[in-house]
């Protein structure tokens, strides 16, 4: 019986095996960026956020904080403290509330530079985390506002997760239908998987939208699922997408900031996207 059970696992193993190298096979490597360069970003490629951003984060982005070196684009959370450049006295805006600037942070898109319809998306990195850290690798959809354009959260770690999700419009502006994938970093390896290098990535197709981290699902969404809940039949996800890497600190999801684990990194290795033959 053991013997009988050996060869079903071997078959059923190399049946995965070439179905996986099927898969890979299907795919083409359309564009990547390896940041084996030292210095600053191609600036051709990717576009910088400034300022106090969204979710009422407690970081400002700005330039400073991202650089490659070493064959990595290493995105620095800092304790930083300066004068609000935008500050109004008095101001109903939580971004021009703020005297100061407290925390430091980067944020990077292609935005209206590189975009793409479909594909396979990956990224390998190294997040840090902890409390009140909130690094994300994520799309955006190029046409309306968010989030009736959508949002795919190819990952997203806060508050002691990993998160993927996907999220279209509804009928109330600026409110999402979030489609939700969670890990507890805890149950995929605590510590030790935090202090490695992962792989995230996207299957994008005309049916369905599939997220992973290390070829384990996270998260799977039928593309006819999608559609924005305001009547007009748009689907975001049948639209191009860019892609925004930043690391956010506090705010709406990061949680209470622990300041003791800054400066904080967030190290990614590269970011490839790859379309069907």
């Amino acid at each position: 019986m053991r013997i009988y059970y050996y060869f079903i696992a071997l078959l059923f193993g190399f049946h995965t095996s070439q179905a996986q190298q099927q898969s890979k096979d299907s795919y083409k490597l359309v564009w990547s960026e390896e940041f084996n360069k030292d210095g600053k970003v191609d600036e051709s490629t990717w576009n910088y956020e400034r300022g106090f951003v969204r979710n009422h984060e407690d970081q400002w982005y700005q330039k400073d904080n991202a650089y490659c070196k070493d064959g990595y684009l290493i995105i620095e959370v800092r304790k930083e403290e300066k004068p609000n450049p935008t500050y109004e006295e008095g101001s109903a805006s939580w971004s021009k509330a703020k005297k100061m600037i407290k925390y430091t942070s980067s944020s990077l898109n292609t935005s209206g530079k590189k975009q793409w319809l479909y594909g396979r998306f990956e990224m390998r990195a190294k997040i840090a985390v902890g409390s009140g850290l909130w690094p994300a690798f994520w799309t955006l959809g190029v046409d309306k506002e968010w989030p009736s354009n959508g949002e795919i959260d190819i990952m997203e770690y806060y508050r002691g997760n990993i998160l993927a999700n996907i999220a279209n419009g509804t009928t109330k502006r600026w409110s999402a239908e979030w489609h939700n994938g969670i890990k507890s970093v805890e149950s995929l390896g605590g510590k030790k998987w935090a202090d490695e290098f992962h792989v995230w990535r996207m299957d994008w197709d005309e049916k369905e939208i599939a997220l992973y981290v290390d070829d384990v699902l996270m998260n799977k969404v039928a593309m006819e699922k999608l559609v924005n809940k305001d009547g007009t039949g748009f689907n975001p996800f049948k639209q191009p997408h860019y892609i925004l890497v930043n690391f956010a600190l506090g705010g709406d999801n990061g949680g209470t900031i622990d300041e003791s684990l800054l400066p904080a990194q967030y190290l990614i290795d590269y970011i490839r996207v790859y379309q069907k033959n």
